[in-house]
């Protein structure tokens, strides 16, 4: 067994889908419409047969709960790993990118954490 497919939520699709895409540089896979809304998954452009990235919409009340309060308590919603995070760091940090961690050793790993602008923190992990 393998993990193909996690999902986070978000609070507007069409802005996560800008932020996940032109920001971060994940590549859209799929953009299918689900009724009022959109099935949308993102995949790195690194591994394009990979595990998919979907940008859930937020509307049910749990959703919202659950991001709001993972939000307020500063707990990213999920990891993405890169090579150098120093470099992604600043790279990001150019596009305007808000982080609410600099990268930070712990142990033997590096961690950073920023805000996607759609409801979540993310955390980057140096590999």
């Amino acid at each position: 067994m393998k993990i193909i497919v996690t999902s986070i939520f978000v609070q507007d699709q069409e802005k996560a889908l800008s932020f996940y895409s032109d920001v971060l540089g994940f590549v859209k896979k799929h953009d299918v419409p689900a009724g009022e809304f959109r099935w949308i998954s993102l995949v790195s452009p690194n591994d394009q047969a990979g595990t998919e990235l979907v940008l859930e919409p937020n509307n049910h009340p749990a959703a919202k709960e659950y991001q709001s309060k993972l939000f307020s308590e500063e707990i990213p919603v999920t990891m993405f790993g890169v090579e150098d995070i120093n470099k992604k760091y600043e790279q990001l940090v150019k596009k305007g990118v808000r982080f609410t961690m600099e990268p930070t050793t712990m142990g033997e790993i590096t961690i950073a954490v920023f805000d996607d602008t759609c409801g979540n923190l993310i955390q980057i992990v140096e590999q």
